[in-house]
């Protein structure tokens, strides 16, 4: 196995910066976001990052088997396990068709909860349009399936957002269970950001499902006119961390915003996040998208990034080999190539601090069955561990 160890350093959070001041100048500034506050000294003391696998094609999701062995996404439309520690030279067999293509491909991956029983993983990919769908082009799709050898079985897409969009970015695709077995997941507004208020598509939506893809009846849009039953919440961008709050069973996403406004939120049943009615992002033009960053009925995120750092993967640390971490949420930055390390106190983000400058384009960050945290890096493909090093 070789060792990379990384230079640590703590780097001043930009919340009040200012990304053309002319086109914000309409736009409210909440200086009491808790992305202001950054702790003073840098806790990787003591930690070490090491490479477990190289020579993975854009690693997107990460999944850990009951053995510890691994199962990691390409984003390519491979789906790869890593066995003992060693990359599997041939790629599993069974995957449905994938639009590889821009943001698209094969995204993330997780265990059903009760997986040692039932041997169901599910996985998210842009899938192509087939006979019967409405639109061209692609969209957001879940699969089940049960892993046998080295080949995928019993397939069953269990849900497919339509319509299916011609533009090849802004898919999202993060699956989360919550305590209660009910699987979520997160669909992007594709580019097209008008869509991500309206009821009658899944564009800018998360979704909330049984396990097997049908619609629970207590769901908030049930039975309301001219809205899809299967969402949850709505007004998102392009939603790319998904996670469980082990201590509290909240819902914690992430997404990205355009320039500027990444968004760090807690899912409400129905909630509307305003995108794009309300950001604290511009366009990339640095035209103003909105000049509010709040309206009634829609909610404020727990903080937000501006500069945008691209945020991508997130875990809640539990593990008891990083006790100083415990209930600390880890954020990973593609456009950084960092990791934020989150102090949560009471739904809250109380202090930052930026770890593992220079890691590398951070697609995904898993706590692992060993207690070591690991982080797939899209730029290097690999995945790296990091741990204590005594």
């Amino acid at each position: 196995m070789k060792k990379q160890i990384f230079s640590i350093g703590v780097l001043p959070l930009l919340a009040g910066l200012l990304i053309s001041t002319d086109a914000l100048s309409n736009v409210h500034i909440n200086k009491d976001t808790p992305v202001s506050k950054k702790v003073a000294k840098s806790s990787t003391e003591g930690l070490k990052v090491e490479t477990v696998v190289t020579g993975l094609n854009v690693p997107w999701g990460i999944a850990f088997l009951p053995n510890g062995d691994m199962l990691v996404t390409e984003r390519t439309g491979q789906l790869r396990l890593i066995h003992e520690g060693k990359l599997v030279a041939e790629p599993i067999q069974g995957l449905p068709p994938i639009v590889s293509k821009g943001q698209g491909g094969l995204l993330d991956i997780k265990l059903h909860p009760n997986y040692a029983k039932n041997g169901w993983i599910y996985f998210t990919y842009s899938s192509p349009a087939a006979e019967g769908e409405t639109g061209k082009g692609s969209n957001t799709a879940l699969m089940r399936a049960k892993l046998v050898g080295n080949s995928l079985t019993e397939q069953k897409v269990v849900f497919k957002a339509t319509p299916n969009v011609t533009t090849n970015h802004h898919y999202g695709g993060r699956i989360a269970f919550d305590r209660a077995g009910f699987l979520y997941l997160t669909v992007g507004e594709r580019g097209q950001q008008d869509e991500a208020q309206k009821l009658t598509t899944f564009q800018g939506k998360v979704v909330r499902l049984h396990d097997d893809g049908t619609v629970p009846k207590d769901n908030p849009f049930v039975g309301k006119d001219g809205a899809r039953p299967e969402i949850y919440s709505y007004g998102h961008r392009n939603p790319q961390g998904f996670v469980i709050n082990p201590t509290t069973g909240d819902l914690w996403e992430h997404e990205h915003g355009p320039q500027g406004g990444d968004e760090v939120n807690i899912l409400k049943k129905g909630a509307n996040y305003g995108w794009p009615a309300i950001t604290f992002g511009i366009g990339y033009d640095n035209s103003v998208i909105s000049p509010d960053t709040a309206r009634a009925g829609m909610e404020q995120p727990v903080t937000y990034y501006r500069p945008s750092i691209a945020p991508c993967g997130m875990t809640f640390v539990t593990s008891k080999k990083f006790p100083d971490w415990k209930g600390n949420l880890l954020i990973g930055s593609l456009k950084f190539n960092y990791i934020k390390r989150c102090v949560i106190k009471n739904n809250k983000v109380v202090s930052q601090e930026t770890i593992f400058e220079n890691i590398g384009r951070v697609r995904d960050i898993k706590e692992g069955p060993d207690g070591n945290i690991y982080v797939a890096i899209e730029s290097t493909g690999s995945i790296v561990k990091i741990s204590p090093e005594k």
